[in-house]
């Protein structure tokens, strides 16, 4: 999740991020008290809640593995990338494909701080500071240039970045610059916050927006108006946990009804290509 801040703008470790707040749920420890307020909102006011972080990322993991291994993709693009954890999109995709290239794209500055620092020693990968409302900026900034080909085919992954950009902001046409801007053939994960019309969306809706100004839950049919021009692949917009998860033992959960949280049902995920 990326801080909606200005680029380059210096850390202010009294004023919540966005990014921070989510390092706090899924455990990391590149956060302030600022944030943890704001986490321990979630914590203590909302039990449960934190399943979306964790259940968000999953998904993001397994879709870059998918990527990596059945298609012939080797370029990510990981915008709103967040602070790094312990499995980040260029690890998992250079586990299955070492000559995979990874442009991450986030302006909180201590994602930047971090994500140079761990990069440093990756020829691979690049970590660039503009904002995920100006997707022209990204695509012709020089270290997105020099890594990518955007004449081969290139997967977008928005993990958990189009739900805090709101409405008139235009998270659709984000999308749409990305896919009249990537070869045929591109894929695009999206994860969202997903509406379920119940006490807790409302809550945890109210708490982002008053902190941040920002956090829309929408629809499944507005999450798929977002990938309009793209051809959703199986299984479709679900709960992120139930998007292809993985072989458990000698079972595969692919299939089975899963009892999720009221948290779990609340961010989906989706896999879509361009033709």
């Amino acid at each position: 999740m990326a801080a909606m801040t200005n680029a380059g703008s210096p850390i202010d470790p009294t004023r919540p991020s966005i990014a921070r707040v989510y390092d706090y749920l899924l455990g990391g420890k590149d956060n302030y008290a600022a944030d943890r307020e704001v986490g321990d909102v979630f914590k203590r006011d909302l039990p449960g809640s934190v399943a979306i972080a964790f259940a968000n990322r999953a998904a993001l993991m397994r879709a870059v593995s998918e990527i990596a291994t059945t298609t012939g993709i080797r370029q990510f693009i990981d915008l709103g990338s967040g602070l790094p954890t312990a499995d980040n999109v260029h690890q998992v995709a250079q586990r299955h494909a070492p000559e995979s290239r990874v442009l991450y794209v986030d302006i909180d500055p201590q994602v930047l701080v971090h994500g140079r620092a761990l990069l440093e020693s990756n020829d691979h990968t690049r970590v660039i500071a503009v904002d995920v409302r100006n997707p022209e900026g990204i695509r012709t900034h020089p270290d997105a240039t020099e890594l990518i080909d955007f004449k081969r085919p290139v997967a977008v992954m928005l993990s958990a970045i189009l739900h805090h950009v709101n409405d008139d902001e235009d998270p659709a046409g984000i999308v749409r610059y990305w896919r009249d801007h990537t070869a045929a053939g591109s894929y695009f994960f999206i994860s969202h916050f997903r509406s379920g019309r119940n006490p807790q969306t409302v809550e945890a809706e109210r708490v982002l927006q008053q902190t941040f100004g920002r956090g829309r839950w929408r629809t499944d049919a507005e999450i798929a108006s977002l990938l309009d021009g793209l051809e959703i692949l199986d299984p479709g917009i679900v709960p992120a946990p139930l998007w292809r998860p993985e072989e458990t033992g000698n079972t595969c959960d692919v299939g089975e009804k899963q009892e999720l949280t009221v948290w779990e049902h609340l961010i989906a995920a989706a896999l879509a290509r361009k033709a």
